[in-house]
């Protein structure tokens, strides 16, 4: 069975930044693709960021390129997302996600099977 928790949120001012890390537990981290998501109160959840197998393709929603990064560790089953330069808009609580069938990063939440718990982010102005 797949587990996903998630950490590293927090609050922060306007212009800070933070890392949320993400630890997998199961056989099928390191060989399937991961994504973050966020969403925010009263709206839907929202693509992040999303990284292939070996962490060679990454992609990211239009409004965090040159902000944040999206990184893993598949020695220690784990993802990551850099957060710099973070906005009041950023605010939101944060999802990990894997995919049992993909090893390219994928967009749709609809392409994950497993999810974490969340992590809050609030971005002060």
């Amino acid at each position: 069975q797949v587990q996903l928790v998630e950490s590293g949120g927090g609050l922060v001012q306007a212009g800070g930044s933070l890392r949320l890390s993400c630890a997998a537990s199961g056989r099928t981290f390191s060989t399937n693709a991961m994504g973050w998501f966020r969403q925010a109160p009263g709206k839907e959840r929202d693509f992040v960021a999303a990284i292939g197998w070996s962490g060679a393709s990454t992609i990211y929603t239009k409004s965090v390129v040159g902000r944040f990064t999206i990184s893993r560790d598949n020695a220690k089953n784990t993802v990551y997302l850099q957060m710099n330069n973070l906005k009041p808009e950023d605010t939101a609580v944060y999802y990990c996600a894997l995919t049992n069938q993909y090893q390219l990063p994928r967009q749709s939440a609809y392409d994950y099977n497993y999810w974490g718990q969340g992590t809050q982010v609030t971005v002060s102005s």
